[in-house]
């Protein structure tokens, strides 16, 4: 049976942070420049997806991302709120796709569009456990 989502375009939700040393570039090997590091932008807009949508997935379901088209169009220092705002604009099959946005307290830092799809937990857990199965075998 071919899984039915019912969720609504314009579905919200954020994440937030201040930015302390363990987000910056240099921290998480994206640079040298002591501010927010790009991929701690991207999880946080991983994290409003995930705010926005995983309350209303069926149970024993959950939401993996499979796309994410962002740019960082602005850097935030060190003691800075970070907010970031997945909006849900539609939903095809398991595919949920979202327009996503970052701000700092001053500036739009970031902004593009994301994609989740919906997956049965006990039939990925399988597929993972397979998988690593057959690269233990390949290895040894």
């Amino acid at each position: 049976m071919a899984l039915k989502l019912d969720l609504p375009a314009g579905l919200t939700g954020t994440a937030e942070l201040v930015v302390g040393e363990q987000h910056t570039a240099p921290r998480v090997g994206s640079g040298r420049i002591r501010v927010l590091a790009t991929p701690v932008m991207i999880n946080l807009i991983e994290a409003a997806a995930l705010a926005a949508v995983e309350q209303s997935l069926p149970e024993q379901h959950q939401s993996l991302g499979t796309r994410l088209d962002v740019s960082h169009v602005a850097a935030t220092p060190v003691g800075m709120r970070v907010r970031a705002t997945a909006e849900v604009v539609g939903v095809e099959g398991r595919t949920i796709r979202f327009r996503v946005r970052a701000e700092d307290e001053l500036d739009l830092i970031g902004e593009g569009t994301h994609e989740r799809v919906v997956v049965n937990l006990e039939r990925f857990d399988e597929r993972v456990r397979e998988k690593a199965a057959r690269g233990v075998r390949e290895k040894g």
